[in-house]
């Protein structure tokens, strides 16, 4: 009896290189992020001398500090301004100039980032010649600047969870007694935070890997680490780049994977509380 071999579907080949153009290039700088050469596409050996080198080079470490800093307030931040943005996008009835404000809200998504930074650079020459302020552009600056745009994303994040909730819960809540305020905390709030917990993520992401509006609007005093990155490139691509990347590429699969698997857990307990509740 002959074996008839199934070719590969289309679809299955094209996923393949799909995946590969994608995690190859990330897997070859993990492999050579353990070179021990100072050239980076001349392998001489396993070394994780890189590795200490990056931890004892104090600008790289300032600049991880100084992002991880004004990426989690911009994102804080965000999701404040976003969430409101949204609320008022989608629960407040016709109004005039609610055209104008969802498309002013929506309009960093379209915006290419040069002529944000170049607007929001002008903005705050401006301010510091007629209030004084900024003396001098730097943190507090950038995360104005990513505020703004990461606003925007977090407004249509949250804005299409607000479309498909179910208001008849709320009108119930505030039917019992609840105050608006309070119906909204208690009962709108936990409905709609994964769409907050993802919004946040999101402006977390785009603060943390911005260069071109953060090179527009910082000053000699802060520089990010993709603006640091960027500039030790030109000069020549370090093996602590390398090192570098691998770090952050761990840490994002750990985050993923950890998310993954809460993630699951609690469907699992989910499904078996649904169980013991039908039996």
């Amino acid at each position: 009896m002959s074996l008839v071999r199934r070719r590969p579907h289309f679809s299955t080949v094209m996923l393949i290189i799909g995946l590969l153009f994608l995690y190859l290039p990330m897997a070859v700088l993990v492999v050579y992020s353990f070179n021990s050469s100072r050239l980076v596409t001349v392998w001489a050996g396993f070394s994780t001398q890189w590795y200490s080198a990056l931890f004892r080079d104090q600008q790289i470490l300032s600049a991880v500090w100084t992002s991880l800093k004004i990426a989690f307030f911009a994102a804080s931040m965000a999701v404040c301004l976003g969430t409101v943005a949204a609320f008022v996008m989608t629960r407040f009835g016709h109004f005039r100039g609610k055209t104008a404000l969802s498309s002013m809200v929506t309009a960093p998504l379209v915006m290419p980032e040069v002529i944000t930074g170049l607007s929001l650079l002008l903005l705050f020459v401006q301010m510091a010649q007629l209030t004084g302020w900024p003396a001098d552009r730097g943190a507090s600056t950038i995360w104005i600047a990513h505020t703004t745009f990461c606003s925007a994303y977090v407004a249509v994040v949250v804005a299409a969870r607000l479309r498909e909730l179910d208001s008849s819960i709320e009108e119930a809540a505030m039917d019992l007694g609840s105050p608006p305020l309070k119906t909204f905390f208690f009962v709108t709030l936990p409905i709609i935070s994964p769409a907050l917990a993802a919004g946040w993520l999101l402006a977390f992401t785009l603060s943390l890997d911005d260069l071109v509006i953060a090179s527009f609007v910082s000053g000699p005093g802060a520089n990010t680490l993709p603006m640091v990155v960027f500039s030790s490139v030109r000069m020549g691509v370090s093996p602590k780049i390398n090192a570098l990347a691998t770090l952050i590429i761990l840490t994002v699969s750990l985050a993923t994977f950890l998310a993954w698997y809460f993630m699951r857990r609690s469907e699992a307990k989910r499904q078996q509380s649904l169980k013991q509740d039908a039996s």
